[in-house]
């Protein structure tokens, strides 16, 4: 195969560029012409072991730091037309999977938006369409859902704990009232201690916390007392997040030039590695730049960056789908208004037999899709599974690039058949990532237009 050259100096470049959650991201989809049945793009694909995603694009607030596909609220009727969309969607895309063989899924996630905005019925009907319409058997698959601490009501969820969750992500930020009104996150600490307590009472097996740091006025004890108050609770996973100011969020909006120069690079990256070393100490393992699992604690199917070779299927407008040749999804935006109308737009679909917007993945991009979600865990890439896979080696397939990643001591030897990031390596996970974009996902990424 054939690479471009590494686009980056061997000097170290700036280390928040780009959360690498998937690849190719979503602002390199385009509408696709002519929209492929889901028929015929599955007819060939593996179906043993699919992931299953539900998007709930609804919210009780919109934190100033989030760019996810959502909204505020829900005017009267909404969720419940939504609900119905998310059903005819399912029963179309189980019928274009088939029955031979049937179907099987290794896990499911509801996420957001947040998942658990939706009222206690509305839930139990949400997990009516995973199983009745979609197929999926919650109660034998990890099912991990997002909370807040405002919806994670007793009776929201005991009916996620009945209906088969076994993990669910509590997104506090800080337990520090000033930083979390900086982040344009209002909570009260009473209200996320009361919330903590009540996930803890439902007996679900897996608590996560996520935190963030970078946050205007968080200082390293700062910091050190969210970390703290976070471990009281012994949660099973805990993710440190990077806050990133991104356009057209609540934060971007105000941003200024000095919330994006070296220095707060330096701020995030000493909280990050406090956080780091706090955690390690602690009892917990690293599983990616941003995830934390406590060493006892039950696994929950695939980690952050695992290759999903298997397949995902994503219900909702927010959701994304892949084959082995085609990502794809709905209409992508940021900004309120725009997001709300591809929520209406979706909730008045009658017709999910093809797919409309999404990305063709070629041979190069498998690759450089499976070398960044392998890379990026701190297991690292198994470099037999890449050649069984692709029938070359990613040290010839990705020279130049990782090269570079060794010059600046962001890969640690950890044996001939496995490439494994340094900890200053998983530290700059973020700067790793978009080194090894294609060209062509960069130039489509660039020319995107955000609204």
């Amino acid at each position: 195969m054939t690479v471009a050259p590494v686009a980056a100096a061997h000097s170290a470049p700036r280390p928040y560029q780009s959360y690498l959650y998937a690849y190719p991201h979503k602002t390199a989809y385009r509408p696709l012409a002519p929209r492929p049945e889901l028929e015929r793009l599955w007819a060939d694909e593996s179906r043993q072991a699919l992931s299953l995603y539900l998007h709930i694009p609804f919210c009780e607030v919109r934190c100033g730091f989030c760019n996810l596909f959502t909204r505020v609220g829900a005017p009267d009727g909404l969720t419940g037309r939504y609900l119905d969309a998310l059903s005819r969607q399912a029963v179309a895309v189980r019928e274009a999977l088939g029955d031979a063989p049937s179907p099987r899924f290794a896990n499911a996630a509801f996420g957001g938006g947040t998942p658990t905005f939706l009222e206690a019925a509305e839930l139990e009907r949400l997990c009516d369409i995973a199983e009745r319409d979609m197929g999926a058997d919650l109660r034998s698959v990890p099912l991990s859902v997002e909370a807040s601490p405002a919806t994670a009501t007793a009776d929201r969820l005991a009916v996620l704990v009945r209906r088969g969750a076994t993990r669910i992500s509590l997104g506090v930020q800080s337990f520090v009232e000033d930083e979390a009104r900086a982040a344009v996150r209002p909570q009260r600490r009473s209200d996320v201690e009361a919330a903590l307590t009540r996930i803890r009472e439902s007996a679900v097996a897996v608590l996560n916390i996520d935190l963030i740091y970078g946050i205007d006025g968080q200082t390293t004890a700062s910091w050190r007392y969210s970390l703290d108050a976070a471990l009281a609770w012994r949660p099973e996973e805990i993710y440190l997040y990077p806050l990133y100011i991104r356009p057209l969020t609540g934060l971007g909006r105000h941003a200024d030039a000095r919330t994006a120069d070296r220095e707060w690079d330096e701020q995030r990256l000493r909280l990050y590695r406090e956080g780091r070393d706090h955690l390690l100490s602690e009892g917990y393992e690293q599983v990616s730049m941003r995830m934390f699992r406590r060493a006892d604690a039950p696994p929950q199917g695939p980690d952050d960056y695992a290759c999903q070779t298997d397949g995902m299927i994503g219900l909702g407008c927010g959701a994304r789908s892949y084959t082995s040749a085609l990502h794809y999804s709905f209409d992508y935006a940021v900004s309120m208004r725009e997001v709300r109308a591809i929520i209406d737009d979706y909730s008045a679909t009658e017709d999910f037999s093809r797919a409309l917007h999404g990305r063709w993945v070629d041979e190069d991009e498998a690759r450089r899709r499976h070398l960044l979600q392998s890379l990026l865990q701190a297991e690292g890439l198994v470099r037999g599974d890449y050649r069984s896979r692709f029938g070359t080696d990613p040290a010839d397939d990705f020279a130049a690039e990782l090269d570079v990643l060794g010059r600046r001591g962001w890969l640690r030897d950890a044996g001939s058949e496995r490439l494994v990031l340094s900890p200053e390596g998983l530290a700059h996970s973020d700067a790793i990532g978009p080194e090894f974009f294609s060209p062509a996902v960069r130039d489509a990424m660039a020319a995107y237009e955000t609204r």
